[in-house]
This record gives C-alpha cells, structure tokens and sequence, in this order.
C-alpha cells in the first residue's frame, strides 16, 4: 500500500489534531491491527467525529417515538417522510450550520440552506419551503451586525437564487450567543410516496457515480471543526468553511430529479459533512457491500489534489449515485444536458471494505464496519441541572408604566418586526405560498401544487425556558411547534429537530442534554407528534462558555382543505375577543421578566401535554368545521403581546377589558401554555364549543377603533404601537 503511515508519533498527533481522544485511536489500532495512514486517519476522525456519529447524544435520542400512523420512513436516512395522502409524501429535515457561519456568516448560512436541500432532493422530492432559526448574540457585541447581514443575506442569496420560497422561522438575540451563533435550516419537499429514494447500496458490482460540481480545497475538515469547540482563534478556521453556488444547484436538484425518474438509481446519497467519505461509507456501510473508488477519476478544480484532500473535501453541490447495472449511459446523458461534471469513479463490491485508488496506489484500505456502525458511544456522566424556583404574580414587580412597558416589549431584539430581514426573502416564488411568518400567520402555509391540500410548516424553541428548566423546556419547544400548526388549522403530523448545546464532556451541560430530550420525547408522545429526521450540534461555546440550550424543533402538518385555514391577520371592528385556555400568570423565565425588569429567573411555566392537546384540539376542529378565521397562539410575552401582534396585523385596533382575579401585569405579560386569542363574529358559538369540550374560554375584549388598549390601564395608537415594533431592526442594522 503507498501512503506509508507516518511516524507513530506523527499519526498520534494527527489523531489529537483530529479530534480523536486517545482511547479512539487506539481502538483504531486495533480494529486495523496495524497503523493507519494519514487518509486512513482522516477517514476515521470525520466518520467519528460527533457531527458524523453522534457518539455523545445517540443513547439518549433512542428515546424519541419516530414510528407512527403517516410515518413512512424515519430517522437513518437523508431525511424524514411522511405520508400526505392521495399518493404523495413529505420529505423534510432541520440541520446546523454554526460554526461555519460564525465564521464565514455568508458563505456559512448559504452553503446550509443547500446542504439541507441535498438531504431532501436525495430521497427523491422537489424542495417546496425553506424555513430557518437563527441566533445571534447581544446586539451591543462588536460582532452581531456583521453576522446578522451575513448570515440573511447567504440565506436570502442562496435560497432566492434556486427558487425555493422561505416561509418561515425566528430570530432571536441574547449575549449566551456572542461566540457561538445557531443557524438552523430547514427544508420540505414533495415527492411520490412510492417513488422514494434511499442511500442504501443494493449489491456489490454496480458502478459508483460522482456529479455535480468538481472537488475543490474548501472545507477540508468541516465536520472536525463543527465538533469542536471555540477559541480566540476561530476565526483562522476560514479553510473549513465551504463555499456554495446556487445556480449549481439547481441545476444539481434538475439533474438528480430526472436520472431519478429514469429508473437508473440503486442508491444515492449528498456529499454533506465529511464529503466523498461519508457518502461512500454511508452506502456501502447501510447496504452491508464494499466500496473500491478510483480517485483519479475524481472531477477536480484544483491541481495536484491528494487522496486526503479529495476524501475530506466539503465542497458544495455534489452527489454520489450506485446505479443500476448498465445504466451509465443513461446517467452522462442527464449529467451532459445539466451540464454537470460527472464521472463514474469506482464499484461495489463484496469485501465489507472501503478501498482507495490514487495514481495507480492503494491509499486506503480499511473495514467499513468500525467506520459505520462502531463508532464510539458514551453515556457520558450528566447530573441534574439546577432549577429556578417558581414566581409567584407578587414576586415580580408590576410596570410603572403599562404603556412604556407595551412599547418596550414590542420594540425589544426578540419581539420587534423582522420585516428587514423577511424582505430579504422570496417568500413566493413557485406560487404556492398562502400564509408566511411575515404577514400574521402562527405558521408558513404551503398549497400542495394542482391540489386542495397544503402543508404547515413552523420552527420553534424557546432557549431562556430550556435554560432554567430543561426538561420543561424541551416539552414547551414541541408543544409550541404543535400549537403553531394547530393555530392554522392544521393536523400537526411529525417534527424534525436540531439539537444545539455546549460540550457534552462537561456533565452539567450533558445534563441540559438528557433532561432536554426527556421532555421533548414525553411530548411527542403525547401530542403523537414523533420525530422522524434530526440534527444533533454540540460543542457550541467559545473558551468554555456554552450557548444557551436551544434544541429546535421543526414541525410539519397538514391542511386537507387549504380554504379552511386561520391566521391573526384577519380581525375586523365588531369582532369579539375570546381567549382560550387558563391563565395563572406565569412569569417565570419571561419576556417580560426579562425585557422589563432586567431579570432572567424563576421557572418557566409548566407544559401540561393533556389540557395542551385538549385545547388545541377544540382550537383546529373551530378552525376545521366551524370556519374560525383568526387565531393566534400566545407565547412571548403573554396576551398583550398577541393582542398587539392582532391589532398591527389586522390594521385593527382592540380593547381589551381590565383584567379580573389576577395582577394586571400577570394576566397581561404572563406566558402560560396552551393558550389561543381568536377573534370571531360569533363569540356564542365559540363559547359553547369550549364548554363542551370543559376548555377554559372566555371573552376579554373586542376589536375596533385605531388603539391597542386595556380599560383603566393604558391606550396605545396603532400608529405609535407599530413604530415602536418596526423601528428596531432598520435603525440596528443601518
């Protein structure tokens, strides 16, 4: 074999520099039975590595329900499926970007937005929605403005550019974020429920296709550098950020689709994270074959390329087809029309071994078997974090100002409009888009194209919950996720997921973890809502500070009848305010709290999953059936921040009465869960809807004039309210 290992010395250091502990390299030793050579290394340290292996979470993500009634493919694959009926599926999945766009904002939060399409259009469907959740640190930081124009602009650039719509998602800001930002991009899809696609390599004998673009020198080491945490040097990481072509890509998406439908395809799979290597390792390892590549026949747009460098290359748009016995053919004819550089570089085989050919060398020849399925897995050592105590109405002081308080909430980083962000978006492109984030819906509505139906699509996490309470505030980022869908109308179905949090190595933070997806497994449970495709990104912190606990939750669900759908942009003078569910005044963990009062304690409010489905089950069915038009969930800050969100959304203004049997401050800025302000002609239907079902609901208020106002406390003009609210962002980013 050429490539001779180094020195043991040499190799052992590469391993550290790798991200291999010692243990690791030398259970590699012993499964080769002799040492690697530095492609070998390479291979090993990005397959384990824990972007690739989730060798610190996977224990614990064994505990999220992922079967179901329309679940038609679950986690283990490129992305999740789910039947949608009448023959077609959903194909859809969340995934990181963070560290590369910490580094790089533009060619970081772009390059995401077309890796998380790849993961779509490899199993088979059109790419019909992007969404995203993005965190950025306290706006005051020397750093956030630069991120924040980077990261919108690589997101609006890339997905504008292939003509995917961008229907929905959150920003959020706060100083656990200053050296680590998320970027979290999710993509759905369409495709025929009996057309899907699977990576698993069928036989050995059959050629192994690259194409799409050449390989190139970026990102060399992504999924290493995404495994590991920060330092003052982070920014000398820029090599390991790829970059993206758009344009490529939709011509990849174009291409892939038709050899699809050409019936050449036995497997394929994206060349993502760890490139050319995980791509043959993950069709070879899932099919139970061998894999021999030739890396000469690689396409390369650099000179003199090694073995090493073409393994680990990230670069973008590039997929890896096992097709179906002479059918070669038929593949560079597809790739010719596309344009696209495409080569057939290597076979399957029966060896159960991943072999590499360089200029006429062996330079790799390891077993498949440690590198697929005998990564490392730790139960790593956790314990119980700490909670905050619960805050009582008394315990926190009431504003002395309610207007100036409304005022300042709205206008805060979290709260205020992103419409200069959202403009930055096609939100409509292919013309199906009927509700988006931007324009007052609790969910991105999608029609399913030439038919009645549509898809609701949301993403959402509350980190300052999951921060004091994780367990709580695993349920309260799923449970909101169903709410949202529900909110529309729709028939919430399964969620994807994205799992941010510091080092896992450290058992407080490991702590976040566990109790983190024990919260978020119970509501899925309950809500029958399982998880079907996911993300796990850890190691998010700058020299030992971890980001706040944010595991993102995607949600997915159906609207049978795209007519009969509600959103809180539709409320006219005469309409009564009905608010459904109970209100304690939990203001625990809230925007208030936090945004008023400067204090960021107390434990959030509790999830109970029961009355949560009970509620939103009366919730769709008034939506469904009895032709409820608007609706809104309540989330930050309470009822008077849903009530605002009504009134600028409606060009609407709405009083609402003073409140009774609790503090004013409590019942306005609390954020209990499982709530919904509707806003109806017909209150007495409502009404008796909600007894019968035993929901809370009452009336609190009614729409009209040109104010947000609350009866013996304080009256707003629309004008001001929706000045305060737009003016943040233009002015922070201008």
């Amino acid at each position: 074999m050429s490539a001779p290992a180094p020195s043991e010395k040499t190799i052992a250091q590469s391993a550290a520099e790798f991200g291999l502990k010692p243990e690791e390299y030398a259970v590699i030793l012993d499964r080769l039975g002799r040492d690697p050579n530095l492609v070998e290394l390479g291979v090993f340290s990005v397959m384990w590595s824990e972007h690739c292996s989730y060798k610190s979470s996977r224990k614990h993500l064994g505990k999220f329900p992922t079967t179901g009634p329309r679940v038609i493919c679950g986690p283990g694959e490129n992305a999740g499926v789910i039947d949608i009926g009448d023959g077609q599926a959903c194909i859809f999945k969340m995934e990181s970007h963070n560290h590369p766009s910490y580094i790089e904002p533009y060619q970081g939060a772009a390059t995401g937005v077309g890796g998380i399409m790849r993961d779509v259009f490899t199993m088979g469907a059109r790419p019909i929605a992007l969404l995203n959740a993005l965190r950025f640190g306290d706006p005051s930081h020397p750093k956030t403005r630069r991120l924040v124009a980077g990261v919108v602009s690589g997101i609006g650039g890339y997905g504008n550019c292939v003509g995917v719509p961008t229907v929905a998602g959150e920003t959020n800001f706060h100083r656990g974020y200053d050296g680590n930002i998320l970027v979290n991009a999710m993509c759905v899809g369409l495709a025929d429920a009996d057309k899907i696609f699977y990576s698993a390599a069928p036989s050995p004998g059959l050629p192994v296709v690259y194409f799409g673009s050449k390989t190139g020198r970026d990102g060399i080491h992504g999924a290493t550098m995404a495994s590991q945490e920060f330092d003052d040097a982070s920014d000398e990481k820029r090599p390991t950020v790829q970059v993206g072509d758009p344009f490529a890509e939709k011509l990849l998406i174009e291409a892939t689709l038709e050899l699809m439908a050409s019936g050449a395809v036995a497997a394929i799979q994206d060349m993502g994270a760890a490139g050319l290597t995980s791509s043959s390792v993950e069709m070879a390892g899932k099919g139970g074959v061998g894999i021999e590549l030739n890396l000469d026949a690689v396409p390369q747009r650099e000179e003199g390329m090694s073995a090493y460098e073409m393994m680990l290359s990230e670069s973008q748009e590039r997929m890896l087809a096992v097709l179906k016995p002479g059918r070669e053919a038929d593949g560079q004819r597809i790739f010719a029309k596309w344009g696209l550089d495409a080569a057939t570089i290597g076979y399957t085989t029966d060896t159960g071994h991943m072999v590499l050919k360089h200029k006429g060398e062996i330079v790799c020849d390891v077993p498949l078997a440690p590198l697929f399925d005998d990564a490392p897995l730790y139960d790593r050592p956790w314990v119980e974090p700490v909670l905050h105590p619960r805050l009582c109405p008394t315990d926190v002081a009431e504003p002395a100002d309610y207007a100036a308080a409304v005022l300042k909430l709205v206008g805060a980083p979290d709260m205020a409009s992103k419409r200069w962000l959202w403009e930055q978006y096609d939100r409509h492109v292919m013309a199906d888009t009927l509700e988006d984030s931007a324009t007052g819906a609790d969910a991105g509505i999608i029609r399913v194209h030439g038919t009645g139906k549509a898809l609701a699509v949301t993403s959402d996490c509350t980190p300052r919950y999951v921060q004091n309470d994780p367990y709580e505030g695993g349920k309260q980022a799923v449970a909101e996720a169903w709410r949202n869908l529900t909110a529309v109308g729709a028939d919430p179905i399964a969620i994807t997921d994205n799992l941010n949090f510091g080092n896992p190595e450290r058992p407080e933070i490991m702590g976040q973890i566990v109790r983190a997806i024990d919260g978020m497994a119970e509501a899925c449970r309950v809500l029958d809502f399982p998880v079907v495709s996911g993300n796990v990104s850890l190691y998010n912190e700058t020299n030992g500070v971890a980001i706040p606990p944010t595991p993102t939750v995607g949600g997915v669900g159906i609207l049978v009848d795209s007519r009969k759908r509600a959103a809180f942009s539709h409320m006219k003078a005469g309409d009564s305010l009905i608010l459904i569910g109970e209100t304690l005044g939990e203001l625990g963990a809230s925007m208030y709290l936090r945004e008023i009062l400067g204090r960021e304690d107390g434990a959030p409010p509790p999830v109970d999953l029961a009355l949560e489905r009970r509620n939103g089950d009366l919730v769709r069915d008034l939506i469904v059936n009895d032709g409820l038009k608007v609706v809104h969930d309540l989330s930050d800050g309470g009822l008077i921040a849903a009530a605002a969100d009504l009134a600028l959304a409606s060009s609407c203004g709405l009083t609402l009465d003073s409140p009774v049997g609790l503090p004013a401050h409590a019942a306005l800025f609390g954020e209990d869960q499982g709530r919904y302000l509707v806003a109806t002609s017909r209150p007495e239907l409502v009404l008796a809807a909600a007894a019968k079902a035993g929901v809370p609901a009452g009336l609190i208020g009614s729409a009209g004039g040109d104010s947000l106002a609350v009866e013996g406390l304080f009256s707003l003009s629309l004008t001001t309210l929706g000045e305060a609210h737009e003016a943040w962002m233009p002015a922070y980013m201008a």
